[in-house]
């Protein structure tokens, strides 16, 4: 049997401008969730402390950082950029990320845009 593991983040929601709205306009929310893989060494652990594990505090940072970068027309763009930064992270094998924007029309449904990377995917990014 392969242990498979994961880090997941669910329902971030971040302070980001994303689309062009006039006044008056309803601005939707726009959660994130993120799954990490990593090796499962860093959730099956038989030792405490942050030295053990994956420290997911300073990617959370980075994504907030980016997030307040300023107007993106497209949440595709935000999306493109925290999947970068999460590249950046050698212990991440894989990743899932979505984000929503909600509500869409007339006070309902979400809107988003969701990408799957793989283990070859990131290599490439990261080359």
């Amino acid at each position: 049997m392969r242990t498979k593991a994961s880090i997941e983040l669910r329902d971030l929601q971040l302070q980001t401008q994303i689309g062009i709205y006039k006044p008056g306009d309803i601005v939707p929310d726009r959660p994130l969730d993120l799954t990490l893989k990593v090796d499962s060494d860093l959730v099956l652990t038989t030792e405490d402390g942050i030295g053990h594990v994956f420290d997911y505090d300073p990617l959370i940072a980075d994504i907030e950082s980016l997030a307040g970068d300023g107007l993106y027309e497209a949440q595709e763009r935000l999306v493109s950029r925290i999947v970068e930064a999460c590249a950046s992270y050698p212990q991440v094998t894989a990743l899932e990320i979505s984000l929503r924007k909600s509500p869409v029309r007339n006070q309902s449904g979400s809107l988003g845009v969701r990408l799957l990377l793989e283990q070859a995917d990131l290599a490439a990014l990261r080359n």
